[in-house]
């Protein structure tokens, strides 16, 4: 009778309480925690959350500063020097620099910029004391890294970060290494550019060159530290494990997202691509125009996957082929429809300069 008087009493109280309730006496405790949902797949406990971009950029460092590999760390790439000593420890590929201004720049330009969630480890001092009272006599953990408290039977509680936690981003490093340079851009109003390791190419990208080419206002600018990103967190070490069993499935777990994650091919790209004027163009011919467009009368005339057209095929041509005729013979008409520099997403044309280049473009295929 005691039991269901306080289940009742507890069932009341939820229906009652208003959400802001619930979120003033929750924020209490979220000083140093995070509010997570527990995910498990193939044995790995996880924990799914969000961060701000700011917090991200502060808190979480690159995979290569792991103290597993700090002999072999080299400080001025944020990579790890690969060598006999190191191939077996390697656990990520090495940080392309270049990568780092044009995803500022997507996170500047472009209002519905969105980036998938990263994937980040959670480390503690004592994995690196073989000493620790946290390894027994065999040497295996009697805790795991991670300290997470229930608040339902569903798999929500609070993550501790408490100040002697470090994180390392093990699936995610370009996205960590684009949020950290927005961040430095909008301290100092400027970013160097670098080349793939790191070596200044000698040219800088400012906050006002980015502000007039992209006509964004400074409030917008000003908002984006605090937009949130999504998180994953796994354990370094997990309870009952070895330092090197724990070293193992940290760095399995990195090849096989890495497997699954297979890029898009060229043809993928000028099929789904909604921002690259030359791409809808060439669709665009390719689907209405009656030398090329699909009938019921005759065999398809456009290749819409590879890039190249067999020996024996009936196809005249390959989408990706018209979508580079359909850059050069427009491109010195639109210059800018193409992106500022290289790697960054072209800013997707005004409907009217769309049925321009379609109308000027069909006008060479009727010819």
């Amino acid at each position: 009778m005691m039991n269901k008087r306080v289940a009742d009493t507890t069932g009341k109280y939820r229906r009652e309480n208003k959400p802001e309730e619930l979120a003033s006496s929750l924020a209490r405790y979220l000083e140093n925690r995070i509010l997570v949902q527990t995910t498990a797949m193939g044995g790995t406990q996880a924990y799914l959350g969000s961060v701000t971009l700011e917090w991200f950029a502060q808190q979480v460092r690159f995979a290569s500063c792991l103290p597993l590999l700090q002999p072999k760390h080299n400080l001025a790439t944020d990579n790890v020097e690969v060598d006999a000593d190191t191939i077996a420890e390697i656990q990520q590929r090495p940080l392309d620099w270049s990568r780092q201004i044009p995803l500022v720049q997507y996170l500047v330009a472009w209002k519905n910029h969105k980036f998938p969630p990263v994937l980040v480890v959670i480390h503690q001092p004592w994995v690196d004391n073989p000493e620790a009272a946290q390894w027994d006599s065999e040497g295996r953990a009697t805790k795991s890294t991670i300290d997470f408290t229930p608040l339902d039977r569903d798999g929500i509680g609070l993550l501790d970060i408490a100040p002697a936690t470090t994180i390392y981003a093990l699936d995610g490093q370009h996205r960590l290494m684009g949020v950290q340079g927005l961040m430095e851009l909008l301290e100092t109003h400027q970013l160097q550019r670098y080349r793939k390791d790191k070596t200044p190419d000698g040219s800088v990208i400012t906050l006002n060159d980015l502000i007039d080419h992209y006509q964004v206002d400074i409030d917008y600018l000003e908002s984006l530290p605090q937009e949130k990103i999504g998180i994953e967190f796994i354990c370094a070490v997990e309870k009952g494990e070895t330092r090197e069993q724990a070293r193992q499935r940290v760095r399995s777990i990195f090849v096989h997202v890495n497997l699954m994650a297979v890029p898009l091919s060229k043809g993928q790209l000028a099929q789904l691509n909604e921002d690259d004027g030359f791409a809808i163009v060439a669709r665009k011919i390719a689907t209405t125009h009656p030398l090329l467009e699909q009938r019921s009368t005759r065999k398809p005339r456009v290749n819409w996957n590879s890039a190249t057209v067999a020996t024996k095929s009936t196809v005249l041509t390959t989408l990706q082929a018209l979508k580079e005729m359909s850059e050069r013979y427009l491109g010195q008409k639109f210059l800018h429809w193409k992106p500022l520099s290289k790697g960054l997403i072209p800013i997707r044309p005004s409907d009217e300069e769309l049925e321009a280049g379609i109308l000027e473009f069909q006008q060479l295929f009727d010819h």
